[in-house]
């Protein structure tokens, strides 16, 4: 997307709320589940116009999506109960996972190709092998599932009631450690740094706390505000996107607004301009050159505000290494 300066949107969008976005770890194609029970797969190509490759259906709302290692498989759950996997090469959707309540999140293990966690409002975490039918393991949790994040060694869920489960993946059907968010209102998303030494967790009071799992790191836990406006407004922080490069972040919120952030330097990069809606979800490409957002109605007020005629589109922005390379790095030559 070199010399593309404004934000391009992707065509034929979802025609209801955007639940999830997330690129393929192996080429420029970007999967998005909506509440339209819809999964949709784009190519984005180096123009960054995009063209609709695939889709496939859940039976209900489908509100994760994410792709397998090799970026051959897309999965997603949904309010259906249910997990399912499409075959990019054969376009193939089959069911491969299965709860008793809504499929919120679901994460790949870094451990291997096949191995997929989900978790569900069901207020469990299963495992599942995709060649078997049956989960290969199940965790209690305290509450139900309400985000999820992997990356190497470490697996973060925050349920409602403000639980932090961690688990160590090479014992993952222990709970390693279970905390309470250092937010005080409820968790809307989380995410892990890239080397899995922490995780920076979002909350409905437009806040970020950055949590470090080692005990000699715990003095570089910090909290701050963001997604607030003049007014004293508090908006929700409904994704944060770690830079897959530089481990920088993004954070979007129901005020419309994209920060992007260096949790080392506790520095603010860049803003993108304000939307006149909320941002519901964010991702960053392999690279990390192209940062996808949806703009779209995210629940923050309720069932009463999901209009007919509210707005769902899915933004491509190409990210300058400027704006997202942290402070203290110096300039590539």
């Amino acid at each position: 997307m070199a010399g593309v300066v404004q934000d391009m949107e992707i065509t034929s969008p979802p025609p209801d709320g955007i639940s999830d976005l997330s690129f393929s770890s192996q080429a420029d194609y970007l999967a998005a589940s909506s509440w339209d029970n819809q999964v949709r797969i784009y190519e984005i190509q180096p123009t960054g116009q995009s063209i609709l490759k695939a889709s496939y259906a859940h039976e209900a709302p489908a509100l994760c999506v994410t792709w397998s290692k090799d970026g051959s498989k897309v999965v997603s759950g949904g309010a259906d109960k249910a997990g399912r996997m499409y075959d990019v090469a054969t376009g193939q959707s089959t069911q491969i996972a299965a709860h008793d309540e809504a499929i919120k999140s679901m994460n790949f293990l870094d451990q291997g190709q096949q191995i997929l966690a989900t978790g569900s409002w069901d207020k469990t975490v299963k495992y599942w092998d995709l060649r078997s039918p049956q989960p290969i393991g199940t965790v209690a949790l305290p509450e139900r599932v309400y985000c999820m994040d992997s990356r190497q060694q470490l697996m973060v869920v925050g349920t409602a009631d403000r639980h932090v489960v961690l688990f160590d993946l090479n014992n993952p059907t222990t709970i390693f450690k279970q905390t309470v968010s250092p937010l005080k209102w409820q968790t809307r998303t989380v995410s892990c740094f890239l080397d899995g030494s922490g995780y920076a967790i979002g909350s409905i009071e437009g806040r970020v706390g950055i949590q470090y799992l080692n005990e000699k790191d715990q003095t570089r836990n910090f909290s701050f505000k963001c997604h607030r406006d003049d007014a004293k407004n508090v908006y929700c922080v409904n994704d944060i996107s770690f830079h897959p490069v530089y481990g920088t972040f993004s954070t979007c919120g129901a005020d419309g607004t994209i920060v992007f952030w260096d949790k080392d330097s506790k520095q603010r990069l860049k803003s993108l301009p304000k939307m006149n809606d909320t941002i519901a979800c964010t991702t960053f490409n392999r690279s990390g050159n192209i940062f996808a957002y949806a703009v779209s109605y995210d629940w923050s007020k309720g069932y009463k505000f999901a209009a007919p005629g509210n707005t769902n589109r899915i933004m491509l922005h190409s990210v300058q290494d400027q704006d997202i390379r942290p402070k203290n790095m110096p300039q590539q030559r």
